[in-house]
């Protein structure tokens, strides 16, 4: 594994780890991006991750967002004043800056120019589809190959009206991440821009412009999104198709941090398999 830096949103630093292609020259690359208070680091991805370039011609890369709020330290939120600032607008821009990295030959184990595959973690999904659509209605733009999306919502904005009227009003609302006991918080930017171009971040019509293969797995059994929006983003999308996994939860039933040592249990198994399958299928150079 190598670890790499890019200059993100805001010029604040995305941080990578290459996962190089054990079976030599890969074929295709393939991006793996966090969800909301998750992290490169976090639960399944690492393990996602290697499992793809331990077994399939593909070099993998896991990173997080620049304004993530995580440094180098995965056992706090160094940086919550960085949190608090993000927006769907910034990860847009950070997915864009990893893919024309990865076409450039930039990150580390990536020959130049080979097919790009995005997957996102729940929010990270959304992030993948509304940076596909942008990207495939822009002449000359990197695009990618596929796109998988992992237990992420089919809106952008699932706050309550009340929790919208708060941050608006005060500026900011609570988060508590449970994992490090910290209160972060939610800037009115994040909202505020959705609500000043509202067609630039509804999920659903991006997922009309998207023309590349998409394939959007769930758990049945997560009740933190419901399965459903995973039917819906599949639906909507002109080559989508869903996967549901049996008694899966939101993070595929893995803990934080997963034994590297441990083989996946049933719910992770499937949930790599299937995006094997699927990345092979589309993405993977003969």
């Amino acid at each position: 594994m190598v670890d790499w830096e890019l200059s993100g949103a805001d010029g604040e630093r995305i941080l990578g780890t290459a996962h190089a292609c054990a079976s030599g020259t890969p074929r295709a690359c393939v991006l793996v991006a966090h969800g909301f208070k998750g992290y490169k680091d976090y639960g399944f991805i690492p393990v996602l991750t290697g499992w793809l370039a331990a077994t399939l011609p593909v070099v993998a890369h896991r990173f997080n967002f620049s304004h993530s709020g995580m440094n180098e330290d995965v056992t706090t939120f160094g940086r919550p004043d960085l949190f608090e600032k993000d927006t769907w607008g910034k990860q847009v821009l950070d997915l864009g800056a990893c893919i024309d990295a990865a076409v450039d030959g930039a990150l580390p184990e990536t020959p130049a120019d080979l097919p790009v595959v995005v997957i996102g973690h729940s929010r990270g999904g959304v992030s993948c589809l509304l940076m596909a659509s942008e990207r495939f209605s822009e002449a000359g733009a990197n695009t990618p190959a596929c796109i998988v999306t992992i237990a992420a919502p089919s809106r952008a904005n699932t706050m309550s009206e009340d929790d919208r009227d708060a941050l608006l009003e005060t500026g900011s609302i609570g988060t508590l991440s449970s994992r490090t006991g910290q209160t972060l918080h939610i800037g009115r930017a994040w909202l505020q821009e959705q609500l000043d171009d509202p067609y630039a971040f509804d999920v659903l019509a991006a997922c009309t412009g998207i023309p590349c293969p998409v394939l959007a797995v769930h758990g049945e059994a997560d009740s933190t999104v419901l399965p459903g929006a995973a039917m819906m983003i599949a639906d909507t999308c002109p080559e989508g198709e869903a996967y549901l996994i049996r008694e899966a939860d939101h993070v595929f039933n893995t803990p934080n941090p997963a034994d590297p040592h441990t083989a996946p249990g049933p719910a992770l198994s499937e949930l790599v398999g299937v995006v094997s399958s699927f990345v092979t299928a589309h993405a993977v150079r003969s």
